[in-house]
């Protein structure tokens, strides 16, 4: 099945971190520092919140509340309704974390994010590795934060399978000998990771760069350039790594960033660029979200 693309809007900055809230689609415009919304009934575009520290990732919890990964500000956050902002991690150990970039979000409510440092600026960095990271709730109301993977390099995008059995996560480096591989790591009992298993390997091209989850447990990703092999593309690949679905965006797309599914039924594919466009199309496949659900 091939998907048609419509372009919504744009150019901003490089746009990143959408996410459905049931009536329009939330996604960052990084470098400006703020969220925009499209609205899916009148196609207006609004800005949602400024000052976001260059955010990017975004994720609504179970019960409607979004969290943020500020890669600027070098932190995960919670956006509140009431307009505040709680900081849910800043520190891994005492240390400033690196760049926090994607994140999602289990049953327990348990905050699962990467964290890399992209870019050639490292003198800042307190950290001597870039992992995924984990918060976790204490009665307090304050949050501990723990170290989850020992082999990554530049972690970026991330999603739990269903079951919270599995943690995919895009190991996605520029340095060529780092790797560029879809991975899945299997949960144990008490939260830590196994030996992941290589899902696919994108060899010397662009990995993934975000990606999200349909209802049958296929991961739905942004991966690829300009540069080589078969360019930006929206990739769809079953639990077990077997490539199911390739799609190009048209226009062509130097380097899709991120996705996530909406509309009333959550078929709708939403994707972000490195140029600062958001498209869709309308798919085949329903999206998995904690919230909201579909109509």
């Amino acid at each position: 099945m091939s998907l048609t693309f419509e372009r919504l809007a744009g150019p901003y900055s490089l746009t990143e971190g959408p996410a459905w809230d049931g009536g329009g689609l939330l996604f960052t415009d990084v470098r400006n520092n703020r969220i925009l919304r499209f609205d899916d009934a009148t196609r207006r575009i609004d800005v949602f919140r400024e000052g976001t520290n260059q955010a990017n990732g975004l994720m609504f919890d179970r019960q409607g509340r979004l969290y943020a990964c500020e890669g600027g500000g070098r932190r995960v956050v919670r956006y509140d309704r009431d307009g505040g902002t709680t900081v849910i991690a800043d520190r891994l150990d005492g240390r400033r974390l690196n760049s926090p970039n994607d994140l999602a979000i289990d049953s327990r409510g348990r905050i699962w994010f990467t964290d890399p440092r992209y870019g050639n600026d490292r003198s800042d960095m307190e950290l001597d590795h870039e992992s995924v990271l984990r918060a976790t709730s204490r009665d307090d109301g304050t949050w501990s934060v723990e170290r989850v993977t020992r082999d990554t390099t530049r972690p970026n995008g991330l999603l739990l399978s269903a079951d919270e059995r599995w943690l995919y996560v895009a190991q996605s480096s520029y340095v060529p000998a780092e790797g560029r591989q879809l991975r899945a790591y299997p949960i144990a009992d008490d939260g830590s990771v196994g030996t992941y298993r290589v899902l696919h390997d994108f060899g010397e091209n662009r990995g993934i760069d975000g990606m999200c989850l349909d209802t049958e447990g296929n991961i739905v990703a942004t991966c690829g350039w300009e540069t080589g092999g078969p360019g930006g593309r929206i990739a769809v690949f079953a639990p077990d790594g077997t490539a199911i679905e390739e799609h190009r965006l048209s226009p062509p797309v130097k380097r899709p960033t991120n996705c996530t599914f909406g509309g009333p039924d959550l078929t709708t594919l939403y994707v972000t660029d490195i140029d600062g466009h958001l498209h869709r199309a309308e798919t085949g496949r329903r999206g998995r979200l904690w919230w909201p659900a579909a109509s």
